[in-house]
């Protein structure tokens, strides 16, 4: 097996899920008591926060060396909103960096759609990082239109997923952001962004859900024993 480094802790909640889905991956392809080789270095999500997720490429860089000099083969960043610096950290470690955006559009490649209402963090839905990978791979992609609303979705992730907070009334709302992303015509949602998962899920809705955490870490699975 390959060992993989995780650059966790953006959030420490969503890094949970990533763990368990890696472990459950691996045994589930080879059996018996095997589990992941990996090493996580979580980073103080206080720090990002201090600084901007826009000034955070000095935090990932030195999470990412680290772990390299741990003697990792491969590299994830559980964060979708991280991959702002995906393609400049994989030039300056020399590693491969198992990219969350480039595995999900390939999902929904595979299952032939061709519309996608994007939800995730405020960088996420606004800076183009994100979704010029999507287009690159033939997709359209659709946001959530009004500022007020793509900035609740940038507070509730902060100020409750990324803290564990679960709140119903979230949920309602998040259901109604969905429902106007498909009467704009979007064939289907990415939950871009690994705390999200934590509130809806594809129990919610009829569209077709792509989770970007069990995506993302499918794709580290396979690396992983390949």
């Amino acid at each position: 097996m390959k060992k993989i480094g995780l650059v966790g802790g953006i959030s420490w909640v969503s890094t949970l899920d990533y763990y368990r889905f890696i472990n459950e991956g691996v045994h589930e392809k080879l059996g018996g008591l095997n589990a992941a080789e990996c090493i996580i270095y979580s980073l103080n999500f206080g720090d990002v926060q201090a600084v901007g997720w826009e000034n955070s490429f000095g935090l990932l860089l030195n999470a990412c060396e680290s772990l390299k000099r741990s003697g990792v083969d491969g590299i994830v960043l559980c964060a979708n909103t991280a991959h702002l610096f995906a393609d400049q950290l994989q030039e300056a470690i020399q590693l491969p960096i198992i990219h969350i955006v480039a595995e999900t559009a390939k999902a929904i490649n595979k299952e032939g759609y061709k519309k996608a209402g994007l939800l995730g963090t405020r960088f996420t839905m606004e800076m183009d990082f994100y979704k010029d990978k999507l287009e690159a791979y033939g997709l359209e992609v659709l946001t959530p239109e009004k500022q007020e609303t793509r900035d609740y979705i940038q507070y509730t992730v902060k100020e409750e997923l990324g803290v564990g907070l679960i709140n119903p009334e979230t949920k309602v709302n998040y259901i109604s952001i969905v429902k106007d992303l498909v009467d704009r015509g979007a064939e289907c949602i990415i939950l871009g962004c690994t705390e999200i998962p934590l509130l809806i899920s594809q129990d919610d809705f009829t569209i077709p859900v792509f989770d970007t955490a069990k995506i993302h870490s499918r794709a580290i699975v396979d690396y992983i024993v390949s």
